[in-house]
């Protein structure tokens, strides 16, 4: 570490104010002090320096070519000071960010990480924008996003957070153990608002599986994926669902994936401007969403995928 051999910050003061205001009373009205403790600091500091800082003449003090000089570096420090000061000193300044996202990210990876983004981030608010619809990242509807899909978004920086692998899931209760135990159970079907499409139903999952005597269009429908997270863990049928999202659960045994054949669906990526990379608020919203997006509980397809039968 550097050591700094420096003379009395005191003394120093005193000598740039008289340079400055051309009197050591003029310098002691704004140090608020006395001409004389002016004075004697400015002894003490030619005394430290070992050389003659100012030319005496009866009421008067010209400063030397080298007491011009210092005295410039010093007004230029002590106004660093000052300015590093007064922004130590002023209330920290708040920014809130909208992050976009689907209705079970929001409330299975966001909501539960909030205490994380506080935690590194105080100083930063975020309004979470639940909505299967994609929306404008124009700093007014929204600033950040995670979005379902592979793009390309234009003028939108993307990263892939995590690719979706959906499988039957139900309530252990149910005591399904083979694709053929589905015949007869109810079947739950997940439809965004709106009726946009999903590469991922029952219908896609069929066409691999081939289960015999399957009715893919009986069962209930929901528009919301956590209220069919809900509908599932109560044992009211079995869904199709992204792993991911549900990790928790699995590995607690409160849902079961019993069977295959596993699907991977398009991930989920995070979007945001390119030229906004480098705000503090953005960076530091997207680090917090790379961290908790997925729930890191399980990994992804650590669920036992078993084959349908």
């Amino acid at each position: 570490m550097k050591r700094r051999r420096l003379p009395s910050l005191v003394a120093l003061r005193a000598f740039e104010a008289v340079v400055r205001l051309g009197s050591a009373r003029d310098a002691a009205a704004e140090l608020s002090v006395t001409p004389t403790a002016i004075s004697h600091q400015i002894r003490l500091l030619e005394e430290e320096l070992g050389t003659e800082l100012f030319v005496r003449r009866p009421r008067q003090l010209l400063p030397t070519a080298q007491a011009r000089a210092l005295a410039q570096a010093l007004e230029s420090a002590f106004d660093t000071v000052h300015d590093a000061v007064a922004q130590a000193r002023r209330p920290a300044t708040r920014a809130c960010l909208t992050v976009s996202t689907t209705p079970a990210i929001a409330v299975r990876c966001l909501m539960p990480a909030l205490e994380q983004l506080r935690a590194s981030a105080a100083w930063l608010d975020v309004r979470v924008h639940a909505t299967h619809e994609p929306v404008a990242l124009d700093g007014l509807t929204a600033d950040v996003a995670i979005r379902y899909g592979l793009g390309p978004w234009p003028g939108l920086r993307q990263e892939p957070l995590f690719t979706n692998v959906f499988a039957p899931v139900c309530s252990p209760r149910l005591g399904l153990s083979r694709a053929a135990d589905l015949v007869g159970q109810t079947l739950l079907h997940f439809e965004p608002y709106r009726g946009r499409s999903l590469p991922m139903d029952w219908r896609t999952w069929q066409a691999q599986a081939r289960v015999p005597g399957l009715d893919l269009e009986a069962g209930p429908t929901f528009t919301d994926e956590t209220h069919i997270i809900g509908a599932v863990m109560a044992g009211q049928g079995v869904a199709l669902m992204s792993l991911p999202l549900i990790a928790r659960e699995l590995a607690e045994g409160s849902l079961h994936q019993p069977f295959g054949p596993a699907l991977r669906a398009p991930p989920f990526q995070l979007v945001y401007p390119a030229e906004r990379a480098d705000e503090p608020a953005v960076a530091a919203v997207c680090a917090w969403i790379r961290a908790c997006v997925p729930p890191p509980q399980v990994a992804l397809g650590s669920g036992r995928l078993r084959s349908a039968r």
